[in-house]
């Protein structure tokens, strides 16, 4: 592994372990956490490249998520993770794919980024707030809209909620 899991994902990661989807997992630092945590994890990934060293660690699907369906219609886990990756017309879809009682952890670049480098776009850069506003209906357990020093700065956006059970 490269890089840490994220320090967000370590905190709020639910016990005990169940099932994971990593949102655009990418070489897989949160995915190989989750699974050596016990998870089953499935990831989703455009660069097949990069996902195929996790193929031992987890379930895989190649998409290209911006560019075609949800690929994992109807499907539903117990902690959906997103980090570092924003496609507001996934919003639905990724709020749907987390079980009722369960978790979604999602961290990735606000506003203000563009002032340091990339990503540098608005449409992959949360707007102050945005998080929170997309995960209003649901509990929400921690929020933070922020700037991070230190040696790699960037500035942030993190939630951490859980959706509602089902109405009984």
């Amino acid at each position: 592994m490269t890089s840490p899991p994220s320090a967000w994902l370590r905190r709020f990661a639910p016990t005990p372990p169940g099932t994971a989807l990593d949102v655009a997992c990418g070489s897989g630092r949160n995915l190989s956490w989750l699974a050596e945590a016990g998870w089953r994890v499935t990831g989703v990934d455009r660069d097949a490249a990069a996902t195929a060293p996790l193929q031992s660690l987890a379930n895989i699907v190649t998409a290209d998520l911006e560019n075609a369906p949800w690929p994992l219609p109807g499907q539903a886990f117990d902690l959906v993770v997103v980090c570092n990756y924003l496609w507001r017309p996934l919003f639905d879809s990724i709020k749907s794919a987390v079980k009722p009682g369960g978790w979604l952890i999602w961290e990735t670049f606000a506003d203000g980024q563009q002032t340091l480098g990339r990503p540098s776009r608005p449409d992959f850069l949360l707007q102050r707030g945005e998080l929170l506003r997309v995960c209003s209906d649901w509990r929400i357990v921690a929020y933070e809209d922020l700037f991070e020093a230190g040696v790699n700065p960037r500035f942030v956006q993190r939630v951490a909620a859980i959706r509602p059970p089902s109405a009984a």
